[in-house]
């Protein structure tokens, strides 16, 4: 058990730093964003979502509704539930429900792709191990950036502001240059920001974010169908 505890620490190590950098951003936007120093420590240690937190700040600022924020917050944040789908089907047999609950809030994209590449059976001291620095890391980024962020010099706490942003690019360029799939659904995405940013300004933030991701999904589903097993390998 401790030497799972002990492997998972060590895996986790990378994203914790990682985590602290980026979240120094996040802690930032959250401040400007009319977020307290205690609300915002409290968003990231009790969500760990980048993209939900950074969607749910822009919810708050603009003064959206719950209904916007509960929204926007199941489509964006829906990919991690197939991410646990998945994860289960690598659990070690002593991995009990309690033990799922607990871990099923440290799934992370870094979190995930480390645990499902993990050739045995994922146990419950080794998942908790790797979850352990990228929560704390990612809490402390953010108590950082909300704290000092506006203390520091303009211009430093601007660059650091753009690393939120960045972890996105590095999340999704790669894949964009592999699937076409991918980069069309970046493209519909943005364009349709885009057009509630410039043009149809009447539509609340909330709700600008939840029609462009939902677009986006559904222009590419059709275009792009994922195929049935069975038709794989009459192919």
């Amino acid at each position: 058990m401790k030497k799972d505890f002990m492997k998972g620490l060590l895996h986790g190590l990378p994203i914790g730093l990682g985590y602290l950098s980026v979240a120094f951003g996040f802690g930032i936007m959250a401040i400007r964003g009319g977020v307290s120093v205690l609300a915002a420590v409290g968003i990231s240690f009790s969500n760990l979502t980048s993209a939900g937190q950074a969607a749910g700040i822009s919810v708050i600022a603009a003064g959206g509704t719950l209904i916007e924020m509960a929204l926007s917050q199941i489509v964006i944040n829906l990919r991690y539930s197939l991410m646990g789908i998945s994860l289960s089907q690598k659990l070690a047999p002593n991995f009990s429900f309690g033990k799922r609950l607990l871990a099923a809030h440290g799934i992370t994209d870094e979190i995930f792709a480390v645990a499902i590449a993990q050739k045995e059976p994922l146990t419950a001291s080794y998942f908790y191990g790797l979850m352990l620095i990228p929560i704390l890391g990612w809490t402390s980024g953010t108590f950082l950036g909300a704290a000092f962020g506006e203390i520091l010099p303009e211009n430093f706490s601007n660059a650091l502001g753009l690393m939120l942003y960045a972890m996105f690019l590095a999340v999704f360029v790669p894949a964009a240059k592999k699937e076409k799939s991918v980069f069309l659904c970046v493209v519909l995405a943005s364009s349709c920001s885009i057009l509630f940013k410039y043009a149809l300004t009447f539509v609340s933030s909330g709700f600008a974010i939840i029609i462009s991701a939902v677009v986006a999904a559904a222009v590419c589903a059709a275009v792009f169908p994922v195929k049935e097993e069975s038709e794989e390998n009459e192919q």
